[in-house]
């Protein structure tokens, strides 16, 4: 593998005369701080549309509340006994 700092100096030494150009009373994100918020909005709709066909997957129906009955009981017998078992 190439050494990569050699190259690394050299575009930093192409980049520092561009820095003393920029006025220090004015510093803008430029052309990276838009491509860097654009992947950001990019990842969060892409995120936000899979969380929705996710979504759209789930049943949300819940069960129907048990009727009680005139005895104190509820319907359909899964529930304990309120009365005392004679025995």
């Amino acid at each position: 593998m190439p050494d990569m700092s050699a190259s690394v100096s050299l575009a930093v030494a192409q980049l520092v005369p561009l820095a003393k150009e920029v006025d220090e009373n004015k510093v803008t994100p430029g052309v990276l701080g838009f491509i860097v918020f654009a992947v950001m909005a990019l990842a969060v709709w892409g995120l936000m549309k899979s969380m929705s066909k996710h979504m759209r997957k789930v049943d949300f129906k819940e069960a129907p509340e048990p009727e009680e009955s005139g005895k104190g009981g509820v319907k359909g017998g899964t529930a304990a006994r309120t009365e005392p078992q004679q025995g």
